[in-house]
């Protein structure tokens, strides 16, 4: 899987690592839903930070279409809420 974090660029993913993710996701989802900033900003960090640990980046120059996008590190919650479906950010 490939996922792309805005800004930044993208990263070749285990499809076995959804399980992972989705947590942090689900986390997020909460966050947002009761207007908690500092935990939604602290979960987005650590939803990142995942995905740069476990994935292995692509090269700059390289363009494949994405599985996944995720917001920038520094997304307010405002913005993140228009990019989410009902489903979260992670397919599940």
């Amino acid at each position: 899987m490939i996922v792309r974090i805005m800004g930044e660029g993208q990263w070749k993913l285990a499809d076995s690592h959804v399980v992972e993710l989705n947590r942090l996701d689900d986390d997020l989802l909460a966050e947002m839903e009761s207007g908690d900033d500092e935990g939604f900003h602290r979960t987005l960090s650590a939803l990142l930070d995942e995905v740069r640990r476990i994935g292995e980046p692509l090269p700059d120059d390289a363009l494949e279409p994405s599985e996944l996008i995720l917001p920038a590190p520094d997304a307010t919650l405002e913005e993140v809420r228009e990019m989410l479906s009902d489903d979260g950010l992670i397919p599940g």
